[in-house]
This record gives structure tokens, sequence and C-alpha cells, in this order.
């Protein structure tokens, strides 16, 4: 792949560049009406395909906040077209790396030094670019390291990126004005987060360290005298991603065991930590030669408040849906319904969140799951599609941890799915009153 002399920067750099997309798009329109004149029965196939395209090329150029909003879309399978969602599914292991010489000037920057005179040995080629930043092999005394660069200019375009991205989310996603800045806020919040390097070394040995009692889960060793706040260097694990592992044939029992894993390392962080690694996208995951589940990243990590998560998980692990008193009292809690919504409303949003999280919390009411059911998905997916497109739900709905948890269960069954996996999902459960 070719790599980048230059990321745009500047604000004005970057609003151009999003510009000269639009007109692209808006180009790839007119030129799909046009044909649609003299063949009526025309499909958008092929304008989905263009679109898609060029909004991932532009945004692979500007790395940074505006591609994690495509690698987030990409794993929202239910409300894009299959051309966006194959497209914009690139970012989650591979875009256009960085050359060398803005490599060398970022180490320059931070330690003072290139990285020639901090390890022993540093591969100027990266091995792995993504959204935020991209990752290197070094060695140091003997050891095999991973280092993680940002992005220049990631940090400090996050606000002007996430609005210039809007005009894009607001048609592709269908949402309400305050819906998508109540999405757009949240997901602020956490890129912010996520561009800080320090903050995430010191997540990544909390968690770590938090985890280290969970089966077949492995975890880098993290270096902070060795890394900034635009670098992380950690051990190199070695592995593969998911969808070269899958191109192995694994037998059932270790697609069960990185399965399992998985599950007991989302759960375990939920219901102990009340704090849980957000981004459960196949690029952050390895699988061992010795067949356990590498975890290499712990930039996003969304907390849940005990508001959130009391009502939240009595919902989807008790019997309260059995009691609709109850069940809208957690409603309103977490504003899936209103105050000002009159008794007609009230039971309409009942009834519908009511059916959605029965689907969706299917694999919490028994011990067992086999998540490689295509029917559970494709009801789950349906009914996600069916519910996106009621006039009810054009207004913003629930409160803004939904986005985060709901992305992050979502996204932890679509990996299992992909693994077609069979779990016991009795390992970690809610620490909530059960309904008698």
């Amino acid at each position: 792949m070719k790599e980048q002399d230059s990321i745009p920067t500047s604000k004005t750099e970057r609003s151009a560049k999003f510009v000269k997309t639009g007109f692209k798009v808006s180009g790839n329109y007119i030129k799909h009406y046009s044909k649609k004149l003299f063949n009526p029965s025309l499909n958008r196939d092929e304008l989905n395909l263009e679109n898609a395209a060029d909004i991932y090329e532009s945004l692979s150029e500007l790395k940074g906040s505006a591609l994690k909003v495509a690698q987030m879309l990409s794993m929202d399978k239910n409300i894009l077209p299959k051309a966006y969602v194959d497209q914009f599914s690139l970012s989650q292991y591979n875009a256009p790396p960085l050359s060398g010489p803005l490599i060398i000037r970022t180490f320059s920057k931070y330690f003072g030094k290139s990285p020639a005179e901090i390890y022993d040995e540093f591969n100027i080629r990266s091995t792995n670019a993504a959204s935020i930043g991209q990752v290197h092999q070094a060695s140091l005394n003997g050891k095999k390291l991973a280092v993680k660069i940002q992005y220049p200019g990631v940090g400090d375009s996050i606000s002007s990126d996430l609005k210039m991205v809007k005009p894009f989310a607001f048609r592709l996603l269908g949402m309400s004005q305050k819906e998508l800045e109540v999405y757009m806020s949240e997901v602020e919040e956490r890129l912010l987060e996520e561009t800080d390097y320090e903050l995430e070394i010191t997540r990544s040995m909390e968690f770590s360290e938090a985890c280290k009692n969970i089966e077949n889960l492995v975890f880098p060793i993290y270096y902070p005298k060795l890394s900034s706040k635009r670098i992380i260097t950690m051990d190199w694990l070695e592995g593969q991603h998911m969808k070269e592992f899958m191109k192995t044939n694994p037998s059932q029992e270790l697609r069960n065991k990185i399965g399992q894993a998985l599950w007991d390392f989302y759960n375990f962080q939920q219901h102990e930590l009340r704090a849980v690694h957000a981004d459960p996208h196949p690029g952050n995951f390895l699988i061992t030669p010795e067949g356990k589940l590498g975890i290499i990243d712990f930039g996003c990590i969304k907390e849940m408040p005990d508001d959130f998560y009391y009502p939240f998980f009595s919902l989807t692990s008790t019997d309260m849906l059995k009691d609709k008193s109850r069940t809208i009292k957690a409603f309103k809690s977490l504003e899936m319904i209103k105050e000002s919504d009159d008794a007609s409303q009230v039971e309409f949003y009942y009834r519908v969140y009511k059916e959605m999280i029965e689907l969706f919390a299917k694999p919490y009411m028994t011990n067992t799951f086999d998540f490689s059911q295509s029917d559970f998905f494709e009801k789950l997916y349906l009914y996600g599609e069916k519910v996106a497109k009621m006039p009810e739900f054009k207004q913003a709905r629930g409160v803004k941890h939904f986005i985060y948890v709901n992305r992050t269960n979502f996204g932890l069954y679509n990996m299992l799915h992909d693994l077609g996996a069979v779990v016991k999902t009795d390992t970690w459960y809610p620490h909530v009153e059960i309904a008698v």
C-alpha cells in the first residue's frame, strides 16, 4: 500500500478535503439519477459502491476521528448499506501508512531522539495502520516490541473533524439533528480520551492487571518510559487477527475456547469493573499460536454509572420485563420513555423496547448460547432496520451511555458470530436484584 508523506492537519486543509469529497458524492448522485431516467428499475448498489469508495478514500487520508467514525459505522451492520460496511471495514485493519520521515519527526518531537537512538532495531515501515495511529516492530535488549505512533494532528482536529463528518453521518444514519448531537458529543468525549496515549498506558496496565486471572487471555507488557503522549511501546504479541485465524479452518473446540475468553473478558469488565473496553472490532485482538486471545488495545474505555448499570442490566438479565410497571419505570430512568410522552406513546415505546430487549437479551437468558445461529442475527438486524425506519424513532431516545454500551455488546455478539462460537453465558453475571 502506498505510504502517505503528509496528513492535512490544519482546519482549512481538512475542510477542503471534506468539500472535495462532498463534490464527488454529489457527482455520483447526479450520475445515478441521470442513469435512472433511462432505467427506472436501477437500484442504488452502484451509487452506494462509488460513494463508499470516495468517502473511505478521503477519510483514510485524513486519519484520526474522521476515520474512526467510519470504523465505528462499519460495526453497525444493520444501519448502513453493505457497500459502506465492506469499505469502512478496511479501517479496522488497514489504512495508508505514514512515510518514514513523518515517523522520525514524531519521535524527535516527543523524545528528542530518532527511533534508531532509542531501540536496538526499528522497522520504519509499519506493520498495521488504522484510524488513530500505526504500529511498528522494534526490539530492545532482546525483546520484540510493538511501537504505536499516533498520527500528527489527530488530537487537535477531533472537534472540527466531527463537525465536518456530521453532514455525511446525517445522510447515512438518518438520525434527527438532536439525536446526532448526542451521538457526536459522546463520540467526541471518547475520542479525546483515545488520543491521550498516557491515559491509555495507565488504563492498559490497570485493565491487564484486573483481567489477568481470566482464562485464555494474554496481555502485552507496557513500557511507560518508552512511551509518551503520542507514542506507546509494549511487547510484541505473535498471532493472527480473527479474519486470518478463521481462514485456517480452526476446530469448533478452539473457536469455542477463543469465544469463551472473549465473552468472559467483556462480561467481567462490565459486571465487576463497571468499565469496559468499548472498541470491540477484530483489529484489536489476536489469536496466539498457543490458542489464546491477545488484547492489544485499551484506547477506548466506557465507564458505566450506577444509574445506568442497574436499570439496563435488570432489563436484560432478570424477570423485570414480566412486570410492566417496573419495566416502564426502568425505561423512564433510561430516558427511553419520556415524562412528556402521552399514554399512547408510553404504550408504543414500552411494546417496541420490550420486544427489542427480549431479542437482544437471548444470550443472557440461558446458560450457554450458540452464536453461530444465523437466524438470531437476522432477527436482530431486521428488527433494528424496522425500528430505524419508524418515524417515532427520529427523535433522540435513551441516555448517552447507550451509544458505547450497545456498540460494545453488539460488537461482541458480531465477533462471536464470526467465530461461530458456543459459549457459557453464566460465567460473569450482572449484580442486580432478581425480581420475584
